[in-house]
């Protein structure tokens, strides 16, 4: 039996993540756009909705958060981001994702 420390593990989440289809990795660029990492496209907020979120805290420290974010396009592009939580958070992910969950696209379970 696979120990649910293990389970939840950052690795093995993201590596879930990729065989449901959620391949690509994501950014947020200055630009307040959604950007795949190699930089091929991008997409505004009207665009992406968050399919689901993990919190990951680290075992020795609690300044070692992070958050894993699912996210979908409008074209069908999956993937993923990830940040730190709390006080070591990239500020402009922040911000795109709250556009997000403002406008009610947050946490759509119907598409996973």
């Amino acid at each position: 039996m696979q120990d649910k420390e293990e389970e939840r593990s950052l690795v093995n989440v993201e590596a879930r993540l990729n065989k449901d289809g959620f391949t690509t990795d994501f950014k947020v660029g200055e630009d307040n756009r959604l950007w795949t990492l190699d930089g091929k496209k991008s997409y505004n907020v009207e665009e992406v909705k968050i399919v689901d979120f993990y919190r990951f805290e680290g075992e020795t420290n609690p300044d070692d958060m992070s958050i894993l974010y699912a996210l979908e396009c409008t074209d069908g592009t999956r993937g993923t981001i990830s940040n730190s939580y709390g006080t070591y958070a990239d500020q402009g992910i922040d911000a795109f994702l709250k556009q997000i969950e403002d406008m009610g696209k947050n946490l759509d379970k119907n598409s996973k």
